[in-house]
């Protein structure tokens, strides 16, 4: 759960609203409270869509599936209204995890859980179908668990077998992996029940194997197997494989119905339906239903709006053309972060993902790309592949972004003076000044231009979400560097396959190497976590997850809350003296946390202190001063000065800029070699966006700051992940932070 943001209504009908819970292609999930004090699930449809006709004729399908929809095992519709400024409907709260999530976080389930499982979910689906309706997208996601059973959730696309006025032939309406052949196919009307029995079979062998029954990688991949392979079902249990295989029966004709599934399972056994979920998953449940009844009759959170960039200089709006000198001869599955316990132990622990179309990007700091300085340069010419750099080179992140840009430029010089390679890059910047509204606007100009086949950028988060949906729509190729952000969650096929490679795990995994030094380093006993609401969403997350991972290792975590305008840094110092803490965490931006670390000198406090990237700057060293010495900061970049494998591009980058490489730097140097590996091709360069983007997601390259690489499963890998120490009024790096020992 995340809090309300600044735009997000309190109230709608007459259900309150408390948190977020998540946000889809259709809209955002809030955690609200009925008339009747019960917590509720309540979805608004985004407000681009409210005034489309389709779409809010979509929502009151979604809405008349719901009430004619009678099961245990469907989520119950409460109240809608379809006809509201902003259409919403509520529908009963179930706290436990998705099938997804438990799948990602403990492994494939025992068989007889799975027979539980499966059964409940075709009886979900005969009630379904009974009313006439086809779900659509049966798939894990599309599951949560309760003790008693699972729960089949979102009818956000399901239709009427023959209505055809909101299916079309051609479109493709599911998730990879999970859908039919004849959906594979975009046969549109022609999709009835056993469509949905098909994604049954797939969900039940992914659920009893961990392996998914038509591969993973790329959509087109899944897609064709679908459509022409038979399914892989390694290690599934016997008394499984005959209903698994009847479900995934190429010919619709011949599959079961979902009553007959139903009973197939009910007649293996025995087995115990009440206690049918693993013991953790169990706990797990327990959990989160004591979060939410702990929360009471709270009032709904509210975070201000972080200040907006000052308007940037009128000549910065220029559009720099770089030319890049001739060749030379010269060679040149976050898994689920409340699972992981104690995180003194977490040397397996995943912390960076971003899900894609059933995969996800991962990040490893180890590994050191070669130029093969031996092949022979081609006397052919090269062709140029133009690729822009879009970012803030004069407002708020400016430093961040010129360094990034700095690097770019190295690594465009360190391409075409490559003459083994068979291509040449040309880099075109833009300065977005770091506005969203410039961003927006900049990315509209990129994707007109057909010369244009990929872009390294933006250098912030607002300025990404702004163009995400341009860049996408375009199947325009985007490599980001310093870009934190969750990924949002859409319907995935051809047509949405993810275009963005982030480099950079999600902020929120920065929870991960402060916990990891305060309990394997520090040995830290007693927490006091800072969440400043300057930060919004980023500062509950963090110390929202800190505390609940602290306390799991047995550790005291208290949070504290302050304003986001003036803050009281003494008193709250003094708050920490007086808390008896031996650790203190601050989760603002470099100017409060140097003003908090002044303070926490002048009161005394002694013990470890830790902070993340927002924090680590100049910025921060001019506000504490000599009480700088001894902060550890959590980042998501190297400092390639003392990463052996970056010494030759430290080098390079003094000897062109007469300075040290800035922070990022080293991060867009590997994000445009990455391209250049891309585009390169297996046999020709590539120069179709389309075709770049499916590159991405199988080229593996390994970098000078990490690895970068597309898995088709969603589990995390945190080795991206870094921390500093000041030591003399300098940030000294430590390394990645699990091989971090004092």
């Amino acid at each position: 759960m995340e809090p309300l943001r600044t735009a997000d209504p309190s109230r709608l009908g007459d259900y309150r609203l408390l948190r977020r819970l998540g946000a889809g292609g259709m809209g955002v999930v809030f955690l609200a409270r009925a008339p009747g004090g019960a917590f509720a699930a309540v979805k608004v449809v985004r407000a681009s869509h409210a005034d489309d006709e389709g779409f809010r004729a979509r929502f009151r399908r979604e809405i008349e599936v719901a009430r004619r929809v009678d099961s245990p095992w469907v989520v119950p519709l409460l109240d809608a209204d379809a006809d509201a400024e902003d259409p919403w409907l509520a529908t009963a709260f179930v706290p436990g995890p998705s099938l997804a999530e438990v799948l990602d976080g403990y492994g494939q389930l025992a068989p007889e859980s799975v027979c539980v499982l499966g059964l409940r979910l075709a009886q979900a689906l005969d009630a379904v179908h009974r009313a006439g309706l086809v779900h659509r997208d049966v798939k894990p996601a599309n599951v949560l668990l309760a003790p008693d059973g699972p729960r089949l959730i979102d009818f956000g696309i399901a239709r009427t077998p023959e209505g055809t006025a909101l299916t079309s032939t051609g479109v493709i309406v599911g998730s990879p992996g999970f859908l039919s052949p004849e959906q594979a196919r975009a046969r549109g009307a022609g999709i009835g029940p056993p469509s949905d029995v098909f994604s049954l079979g797939c969900v039940l062998a992914f659920a009893a194997t961990g392996v998914r029954p038509f591969g993973g990688g790329s959509a087109a991949g899944m897609l064709l197997r679908t459509v022409y392979d038979e399914p892989e079902l390694p290690g599934i249990p016997d008394l499984l494989e005959p209903v698994v295989r009847a479900c995934l029966d190429k010919d619709p004709a011949a599959r079961p119905t979902a009553v007959e599934v139903g009973r197939a399972l009910d007649a293996v056994g025995p087995y115990d339906r009440e206690r049918w979920l693993p013991e953790p998953v169990t706990r797990l449940i327990a959990d989160r239903s004591a979060t939410v009844l702990a929360m009471g009759a709270i009032e709904p959170t509210r975070v201000s709006a972080p200040a907006s960039a000052a308007p940037a200089a009128p000549d910065s709006v220029t559009v720099t053309d770089l030319k890049e000198p001739e060749p030379s001869t010269s060679p040149t599955s976050r898994r689920g972060f409340l699972r992981l316990g104690a995180l003194g132990t977490l040397g397996s622990t995943g912390a960076g993902v971003l899900a894609a179309a059933g995969g996800a990007w991962w990040w490893s700091g180890r590994g050191d790309r070669k130029t093969d300085a031996a092949t022979p340069p081609s006397s052919a010419p090269r062709p140029e592949l133009l690729v822009a750099f879009q970012g803030d080179l004069s407002g708020a992140t400016a430093e961040t972004g010129r360094a990034q840009l700095d690097g770019a430029r190295l690594a465009v010089e360190h391409i075409n003076a490559d003459r083994a390679r068979p291509l040449r890059l040309r880099l075109r910047a833009y300065d977005d000044g770091g506005e969203p509204d410039r961003t927006l606007e900049r990315a509209t100009r990129l994707v007109a231009d057909e010369r244009v086949l990929a872009v390294v950028g933006p250098t912030a988060d607002a300025c990404f979400l702004t163009s995400e949906a341009t860049y996408i729509k375009a199947v325009m190729p985007v490599v980001t560097v310093s870009v934190g952000v969750s990924p949002q969650v859409r319907e995935a096929g051809l047509s949405t396959l993810r275009s963005h490679a982030q480099l950079a795990p999600t902020d929120q995994l920065l929870a991960a190497p402060c916990n990891v030094y305060l309990t394997r380093s520090a040995d830290a006993r007693k927490v006091f976590l800072v969440e400043d609401r300057s930060e919004g969403d980023f500062a509950w997350t963090l110390c929202t997850d800190m505390q609940r991972a602290l306390s799991r290792d047995g550790r005291e975590a208290t949070v504290t809350r302050v304003a986001a305008g003036k803050v009281g840094h003494t008193a709250l110092a003094g708050q920490v003296v007086a808390s008896g803490a031996d650790a203190v965490v601050f989760s603002g931006g470099q100017e409060r946390a140097g003003a908090f670390a002044s303070a926490l000198r002048g009161a005394g406090f002694s013990g470890t202190r830790v902070a993340t990237q927002r924090a680590l700057g100049s910025s921060f060293l001019k506000a504490a001063g000599a009480a700088a010495d001894g902060w550890v900061f959590a980042t998501t970049f190297v400092d390639p000065t003392a990463t052996p494998a970056a010494r030759s591009f430290t080098e390079a980058y003094r000897d062109r800029y007469g300075e040290r490489p800035g922070w990022y730097a080293a991060e867009a140097y590997d994000a445009v070699l990455f391209l250049a590996e891309v585009c390169a091709g297996e046999d020709a360069p590539v120069t179709e966006r389309g075709a770049i983007v499916r590159r991405m997601h199988e080229v593996r390259y390994k970098g000078i700051t990490r690895t970068v690489a597309y898995t088709a499963d969603q589990g995390y890998n945190s080795d991206a992940l870094f921390l500093f120490r000041v030591v003399d009024g300098a940030f000294d790096f430590l390394g990645q932070y699990q091989r971090v020992n004092g």
